[in-house]
This record gives C-alpha cells, sequence and structure tokens, in this order.
C-alpha cells in the first residue's frame, strides 16, 4: 500500500494530487464485500458532500452504499468498472479507483485515517 493513503471510517481510501483527490474502496473492504458484480458512480461534474452517498457497489454477498469520505466535484470516473467490476478485488488501490474529486473543503483531509490508523480500526471489526 501506499503511506500517502488517507482512509474514511466507511473503507474509502483517498489519494490528495494538488487540489483533486483520487478516492477508491480499500483492500479490506473488497476482502469483505468478495466478488464485486457492478458498481454505480455518480456522472462527471456531480457533486460529493462529506457524509453522503455517492453511489452503490453490489457484491455476492450484498449492496453496499459508497459514503464521500470528502466534499468536491468529480472530475473523472473509472468507466473501466462498468464492463470489468472486478477490477475493484484484483486491485484496489490501482486499476481498481473509483473517481477523481477537485476537493471544495482541503481541511476535511484532517478527519480522515492515516493506514495505521484505518489498520486499527478494521481490526476492532473482526
Amino acid at each position: 500500500m501506499n503511506d500517502k493513503l488517507k482512509f474514511s471510517e466507511d473503507h474509502i481510501w483517498v489519494k490528495v494530487e494538488r487540489d483533486s483527490a483520487t478516492l477508491g474502496l480499500s483492500g479490506y473492504a473488497q476482502e469483505e464485500l468478495g466478488d464485486i458484480i457492478s458498481i454505480e458512480l455518480p456522472a462527471v461534474d456531480d457533486r460529493l458532500t462529506k457524509g453522503e452517498p455517492f453511489g452503490e457497489i453490489e457484491s455476492e454477498k450484498n449492496v453496499t452504499e459508497l459514503v464521500a469520505p470528502v466534499t468536491g466535484k468529480v472530475l473523472d470516473i473509472n468507466v473501466d468498472l462498468k464492463d470489468i467490476p472486478s477490477l475493484i478485488n484484483e486491485d484496489p488501490y490501482g486499476d481498481g479507483w473509483l473517481l477523481q474529486v477537485v476537493l471544495e473543503e482541503p481541511s476535511e483531509l484532517d478527519a480522515l485515517l492515516t493506514q495505521d490508523e484505518y489498520e486499527k480500526h478494521t481490526e476492532k471489526g473482526k
């Protein structure tokens, strides 16, 4: 993994690059979900609001809401996931990324967990 990643308690990773961020589903979450069948993501130019749902992910086990870890406007979505949602299972921190947003409130990043904090958070859930 990458020590530059931040994590939400809702299992979304955030990688910041200047004034934008790439979001993805954590390795822990994709393992818990099992094989991912489909994903619904917002459209480019849609707005995410921290703490609000921005999509759904369906696995063999259930359907789970994706909750925004930051507020911002969608710059890009990973269109490959429409045809190959299993990319999230295969490479959650690379080819399985979900979307990119322009950060509106960079201070929201301060509330996210570091990798160590996230690992402790997921240990509690086991």
